[in-house]
This record gives C-alpha cells, sequence and structure tokens, in this order.
C-alpha cells in the first residue's frame, strides 16, 4: 500500500520559517511526482508545491519565492522548507503522491483515480 506521513508542522511568528517533513512507502519514486497540499478552514485545498520523477519543481502563486520543495538523500523524503511565514499561511499540510484529484475543494477526500491516500497532514499556525 501507497503510504505517507506528514511531520515537522508547529507554531512559528510571521516572517520565521518551520520545514515540514514527508516520509512515503509503497510505491517506485522514480515514477511519479510528489507534491504538497494546504487547506485552511473554509478555503479550498491549494496545492502548494510539486517534486516531480525528473527532478522539476512547481509552487503555487502565493509560495513562490518563499517556499522551497526538495527530495532527502533517501528517495521517499521529501521536505517542504518554509521561509518568511505569512498570516494567510497557516493550514493543514499535505503530502501526497500523484497522481491527485481534489474532489469538492477538499485536500482530505479521496478519490478512485488517486495514487494512494492522502496522508493525515500536520498544521501549521503563524503568529503575528
Amino acid at each position: 500500500d501507497v503510504q505517507v506521513r506528514e511531520s515537522g508542522g508547529g507554531s512559528a511568528q510571521a516572517g520565521g520559517s518551520l520545514r515540514l517533513s514527508c516520509t512515503a512507502s509503497g510505491f517506485t519514486f522514480d515514477e511519479h511526482d510528489m507534491g504538497w497540499y494546504r487547506q485552511a478552514p473554509g478555503n479550498e485545498c491549494e496545492k502548494v508545491a510539486n517534486f516531480s520523477s525528473t527532478g522539476t519543481t512547481y509552487y503555487g502563486d502565493s509560495v513562490k519565492g518563499r517556499f522551497t520543495i526538495s527530495q532527502g538523500n533517501a528517495k521517499n523524503t521529501m521536505y517542504l522548507q518554509m521561509n518568511s511565514l505569512k498570516p494567510e499561511d497557516p493550514a493543514m499540510y499535505y503530502c501526497a503522491v500523484e497522481p491527485r484529484h481534489i474532489i469538492g475543494g477538499t485536500c482530505s477526500a479521496q478519490d478512485p483515480t488517486d495514487f494512494g491516500d492522502w496522508g493525515q497532514g500536520t498544521q501549521v499556525t503563524v503568529s503575528s
């Protein structure tokens, strides 16, 4: 089974940093992209960043220049370095193996065509 586990969430001050980690198993890493998503209460699920199987990266406009996605030395580990945190960054952050299809604007809603389940997520809060 494909499994992912997020960690590293917590609280930081605005302008501060946090690093999220994702450990995944149960699939061939060279064959799938991996992404970070987030969802704040009342907001739709947002794709924050993507790390492709060929090493290219994608960032959502809201985090570009502040967040960095990377793969660990062990390919089953992925990180999201979040710098210059803003009051609009607090959310539940999810790591996911692609492909991933957002159902009803909700990150954790499972679509039959998703590759593997959503993880439990890790909460990020930002204090001003």
